[in-house]
């Protein structure tokens, strides 16, 4: 029980004000102490009420001030919307007498803005402007101006829409040379002579340039067209007076851009791929066969037609061997000679036919790789059109132009492998018939001599 009366007194301290100075010992001493506390509590509310009371007429009155305000305010923007309409009544009015008073100056200045802006667009892509910089800065402010207020343009303006286009029909036929920064291939900018070829093209070095869309600065191309078109490029750098050919684009660098990114021949035989790979080397050693047989057959065969006119066999070429088997076998009967001479004409004939099977054979396998690689490629774009859709028509003739290029390789080889062939087996059998002819001969002479 003394506990819990202690707890209480605890919790009433702890609950009570400030004022408190001592902790109480007994229950009275606590009564006192929470009266005083009360009263002390109630005196200060009543000071607070107090201060209210004298700030209340001052809150009142800054009150007052903020209506007083608002409706000033209010007056003012009435009035200035009253204005406002006066004014615009008075703009229309204004702007219908400009109407009138301008009459077909409206139409002609209408024309201006718009050939102000488009020749502005002109000179933005222009190679002149490499030359002469910032002439469309001001073409492109005057189309600015006029159509972004009613002001009229000055005759000075005027006339510089028109000294811009007679500068450009002028500088069109001209061949200029002039230094300026030209960003090369590999990032870095040096400044260096240029020729300008009218406003169709720009080379330096023996490259072609091309405008950096939207500025007055050149860059080197990254892919140079072949070597026909730079040749002409040097011509005109190192020429007088005198007229040089030159690879000119009339369309100001859109052709010159296709015709850079159509690929060389190194890189179309990369698209091929092994396949690719695989015929040109079947096609290179056929190449170097036929080129042994070639000279072995031409040599064979000179061989041969100085046999023919000598009576001696010699040992060096196919007829002379044949012609010594007559004189080996000088006392045999016909038919024996004639089984001789047979066996030595077959004894010569695969070493005058020799490897031209393997010719005829590589210009029969060549197509069908090529094949081989057209349909692997066709595959191959058939799966990435699965995957990717026919959205975009360049994934599909990207593909389909590497799928072909094998079957072109194949044709590449096959052609002169066949004609080739041809060739070299027409000599060869040429030289075997003067073989089967000159043993005939031999056979009809013994059997003449023998009756």
């Amino acid at each position: 029980m003394l506990k819990l009366k202690h707890l209480l007194v605890a919790a009433v301290l702890a609950l009570s004000t400030p004022v408190l100075a001592q902790e109480p010992v007994n229950l009275d001493q606590l009564l006192q102490q929470l009266q005083e506390g009360k009263f002390a509590q109630s005196q200060a509310n009543q000071e607070r009420e107090a201060r209210f009371r004298a700030q209340a007429e001052q809150q009142q009155q800054i009150l007052r001030d903020a209506i007083a305000q608002r409706d000033q305010l209010e007056a003012l923007s009435a009035e200035l919307e009253g204005q406002f309409e006066a004014n615009e009544r008075d703009l229309a009015a204004l702007e219908e007498a400009l109407t009138q008073r301008m009459g077909s100056l409206k139409e002609l200045f209408g024309v201006l803005q718009q050939v102000a802006g488009d020749t502005a667009s002109t000179l933005q892509n222009s190679y002149v402007s490499v030359e002469y910089p910032g002439r469309s800065d001001a073409l492109s402010d005057l189309a600015q101006k006029m159509g972004s207020s009613s002001k009229l343009a000055s005759i000075e303006e005027i006339e510089s829409v028109w000294f811009a286009l007679q500068q450009e029909m002028t500088e069109s036929g001209k061949v200029s040379e002039f230094e300026t920064t030209v960003t090369l291939a590999s990032g870095e900018k040096v400044t260096k002579p240029v020729v300008r070829v009218g406003t169709f093209n720009m080379v330096a070095d023996g490259k072609y340039l091309e405008l950096i869309p939207g500025t007055d600065a050149v860059a080197e191309l990254v892919r140079q067209p072949s070597g026909r078109y730079l040749s002409t490029v040097e011509a005109l750098e190192q020429g007088d007076d005198n007229p040089v050919r030159f690879g000119l684009d009339p369309t100001g660098g859109s052709i010159l851009g296709l015709l850079v990114q159509a690929p060389g021949t190194m890189e179309r035989i990369e698209q091929g791929s092994t396949v690719g790979y695989i015929i040109l080397a079947l096609g290179a050693i056929g190449l170097l066969i036929a080129l042994e047989r070639f000279v072995t057959l031409t040599l064979m065969g000179g061989k041969v037609k100085r046999q023919l006119k000598q009576n001696e066999a010699k040992q060096d070429n196919p007829l002379g061997r044949v012609m010594a088997v007559q004189d080996k076998y000088p006392q045999v009967d016909t038919e024996t000679l004639e089984l001789k001479l047979s066996e030595a004409i077959l004894r010569e004939v695969p070493k005058i036919t020799r490897n031209l099977t393997f010719i005829k054979i590589i210009s029969v396998v060549a197509p069908l790789l090529g094949l081989l690689g057209t349909v692997t490629g066709m595959i191959n774009t058939f799966q990435a059109i699965t995957l990717f859709g026919t959205g975009d028509p360049k994934l599909m003739a990207g593909g389909i132009s590497q799928a072909l290029v094998t079957t072109v390789l194949g044709l590449v080889v096959a052609i002169p492998m066949t004609l080739l062939f041809a060739t070299l087996n027409t000599r060869s059998r040429n030289i075997v018939h003067v073989l089967q002819e000159q043993a005939s001969g031999i056979i009809a002479e013994r059997s003449e001599r023998s009756h």
